[in-house]
Formats: structure tokens, C-alpha cells, sequence
């Protein structure tokens, strides 16, 4: 359970650095967007994100920007493989680890998610980007890192030998 908190606090630790720069991420998912003339949709997924670094990312900055935003999801997607595989849990862990992989598989429609409070990333936007283009691609870490953090708590309130087994 160390090691999954360790990790936890890892990924915490590089989603600060990636929060202190949210308007970077915002304006790199601007530029790419106008690039890839494709200003009406939202930003939606993971996998449209990576499809905009791939195919319409000219500056340097905004491709560490959105490869940092790429590396989060894919180390939160890991922990939560690694979470899968070795600790069996019971239907509550079990549920959360399910809405932590539809949340990040990449394809899945992130549109509608909002963090909610305390968690102040939307209220950074203006009202037609939270409303219309980025609410979820930004609410997509904080709400995956509180669903870890209530797997580690009720997995920590298990009896042992449900942990092991």
C-alpha cells in the first residue's frame, strides 16, 4: 500500500506542476485546435488531445504542455492497471477502479465531467471555455486523483486478507 501511495503522491506531485500552468495547457489546446481548423467541438478525449500534439503542434511549448497533460493520464492509467492486478478488492474498490478506467480510456467522452469543489480548474476558464471546449479535458485529473484517493481508503479499511488474496 506504500508503493501505491508513493506513486499516488508522485502523480500529485506532477499535476501541480501542470496546474501552475494551466493557462499554457489552455492556450496550447487553442493553438492546436485552430491548426487542425476544428474550433467548433469541444475537446473531448484523451486521444483527441494526443491526436492534436501528433498533427497540428508547431511550438515546442505547447507540445511539453500537452505531453505533460498525456504523461498524467497515462501514469494514472497504469496505477490504476497496477491497482487491478494486485490487490483484489471488494465491489466499492472494485466500482472505483471501473470509473478510473472508462475516465481515462481514450476515446471516452469527456465533455460533460466537471470538477466540482475544491477543486477550482473550471473556475479558471471563461464561461464559453468551461462550458464549451475545455471543462472536461481539464477536470479529467483532479477527478481521477480523488477517485485513487477513495480506493486507497477504502482498501486501507479492509480486512487484510482480503487485500492478499
Amino acid at each position: 500500500m506504500n508503493e501505491v501511495k508513493e506513486a499516488l503522491r508522485n502523480i500529485e506531485r506532477n499535476y501541480k506542476l501542470f496546474l501552475q500552468q494551466q493557462f499554457t495547457f489552455i492556450g496550447a489546446l487553442q493553438h492546436t485546435r485552430e491548426n487542425a481548423h476544428d474550433m467548433i467541438r469541444p475537446v473531448a478525449s484523451i486521444s483527441q488531445v494526443q491526436s492534436y500534439m501528433d498533427h497540428h503542434c508547431n511550438s515546442s511549448t505547447d507540445r511539453r504542455i500537452l505531453n505533460m497533460f498525456l504523461n498524467i493520464c497515462n501514469d494514472l492509467s497504469k496505477l490504476c492497471h497496477k491497482l487491478e492486478t494486485t490487490h483484489s478488492g471488494n465491489t466499492i474498490t472494485n466500482g472505483i477502479l471501473e470509473r478510473c478506467k472508462l475516465l481515462l480510456s481514450h476515446n471516452h467522452d469527456l465533455s460533460t465531467i466537471r470538477a466540482k469543489y475544491p477543486h477550482d480548474v473550471v473556475n479558471h476558464l471563461s464561461c464559453d471555455e468551461a462550458k464549451n471546449h475545455y471543462g472536461g479535458v481539464v477536470s479529467l485529473i483532479p477527478i481521477v486523483l480523488d477517485c485513487m484517493k477513495e480506493w486507497v481508503t477504502h482498501t486501507e479499511k479492509l480486512p487484510q486478507d482480503v487485500l492478499h488474496n
